[in-house]
């Protein structure tokens, strides 16, 4: 339990107690990082529920919905995108964009980072049906904390020897890893299969073509664990390109791979479906 008070704690605004914080604890709280991110994904996908029960744009819900999921997380995520963008962006050699991304102002390559992702996020999201829109955000926002879980591995160093990057670095095991990759997986199938039935079988096998070239559209139960995958492997893309430019992670860098894994996750499902 400490772990996971320690995951909802940093992760979120709920209010949790934590009455133990050392590395021990830190890798069971990014193992279990992916719960942190269903309970966020429960609370911010009611916005686009909106339409069902008032007829509005659809942008209006998605737009709703992303600022309360940026409020549920104190804005942390964003923060560390933007600071990552800043420094990566700068072209600096590693001690002095780690310093970049220090500094509390945000500079042009954060703004775009920032307008960016939550345009995509926001289109990607007004562009899908309010309960596969709200499943999806739910799937995206787990696969966004399994990010986490992956990047905090053994063999990823911290880019500095304090803070929370120091803190995560390297505490998750193989089997944890493993084990919250195909929680991951069945919830984003169980999410499939509670809309199948809430919709009716035939949503689970229906098909149209369009979606794909010579391809009908994809069955949900397919589309939201490929969503998990699609949005892991973008963030562990950018964790190479991270380590390679800042040599370890950053509590900055592990916030730009929850935002990266959790946008690639809702292309894949705009995309898809």
């Amino acid at each position: 339990m400490d772990g996971l008070r320690f995951a909802i704690g940093t992760l979120s605004i709920f209010p949790v107690r934590v009455s133990r914080v050392d590395r021990a604890v830190a890798g069971r709280a990014m193992a279990l990082a992916p719960l942190a991110g269903l309970a966020l994904g429960v609370v911010a996908a009611v916005p686009l529920l909106l339409p069902l029960v008032s007829p509005g744009p659809p942008l209006l819900a998605a737009a709703l919905s992303l600022g309360l999921l940026a409020v549920l997380t104190r804005g942390l995520h964003l923060d560390g995108l933007a600071d990552l963008a800043d420094g990566l962006g700068s072209g600096k050699p590693p001690p002095q964009a780690l310093d970049i991304m220090k500094k509390s102002d945000i500079g042009p390559f954060g703004v775009l980072a920032l307008v960016f992702t939550l345009l995509i996020q926001a289109a990607a999201l007004s562009g899908l049906p309010p309960w596969l829109g709200a499943v999806s955000l739910v799937t995206a926002c787990a696969t966004g904390r399994l990010a986490l879980t992956w990047a905090c591995r053994a063999g990823v160093p911290a880019a500095r020897p304090d803070g929370l990057g120091a803190m995560v670095a390297a505490t998750v095991r193989p089997a944890a890893r493993w084990a919250a990759t195909v929680g991951t997986l069945a919830l984003a199938l169980a999410l499939a299969l509670a809309l199948a039935l809430a919709s009716g079988f035939h949503a689970w096998l229906q098909v149209s073509p369009g979606a794909l070239p010579g391809h009908g559209r994809l069955p949900v139960a397919v589309v939201l664990p490929l969503g998990v995958v699609a949005g892991l492997a973008a963030a562990m893309a950018l964790l190479r390109h991270a380590r390679r430019r800042l040599g370890g992670i950053t509590g900055d860098v592990l916030g730009a791979l929850v935002e990266t894994a959790t946008t690639a996750a809702l292309i894949t499902c705009a995309l898809l479906t």
